[in-house]
C-alpha cells in the first residue's frame, strides 16, 4: 500500500470515528420552528406561533422576548427559570407565560426530547429573542 492508499484509508477511518460525534452535536442543538407569523388587530404587533424541542439535558440560555409568551408542553418536561419568580418543573400537559422582557430559560432535565407548542405576541419588527449575557 503506497503512501496515498495509507493516507485515504486514514481519512476514512477518522471520519467513520468523527461523523458520529458530529451528529450527537447537532442532535442536541434546540429545533425551532416557526408555524405561523401573522399581524394582530393590536397596533405595532403580531402572533408568531412556534414549535420547539428541546434534547435532553439541553438548556435554552437565559434570553428576552419583546413577546408575551404563551406555552403548552406537549411532550417531555423542562424546568422553568423566569426571574423574580421560583423555578418550576413543567411536564406535558402543562401550561406557562412569560411575560414579555423577562429574563428566562428552560431546560430539559429529563431523558427524552421536550416539545413544546408556543405563541408570541410580539411587537412588530424587533427580533423574537434576545439572549442575556
Amino acid at each position: 500500500m503506497n503512501c496515498k492508499h495509507k493516507f485515504a484509508a486514514i481519512a476514512a477511518i477518522a471520519l467513520t470515528c468523527i461523523a458520529p460525534a458530529l451528529r450527537a452535536d447537532e442532535a442536541a442543538k434546540i429545533q425551532r420552528q416557526i408555524v405561523l407569523k401573522d399581524d394582530l388587530g393590536i397596533a405595532g404587533h403580531e402572533g408568531v406561533m412556534a414549535r420547539v424541542e428541546i434534547p435532553p439535558g439541553v438548556a435554552e440560555g437565559y434570553h428576552t422576548h419583546p413577546a408575551d409568551v404563551f406555552a403548552f408542553i406537549l411532550e417531555g418536561e423542562v424546568m422553568q427559570e423566569v426571574a423574580g419568580k421560583p423555578t418550576v418543573t413543567l411536564k406535558a400537559g402543562d401550561v406557562f407565560h412569560v411575560p414579555a422582557g423577562a429574563v428566562h430559560q428552560a431546560t430539559n432535565k429529563g431523558s427524552v426530547p421536550a416539545k413544546i407548542a408556543v405563541v408570541f405576541v410580539a411587537e412588530k419588527g424587533k427580533p423574537l429573542t434576545t439572549p442575556v449575557k
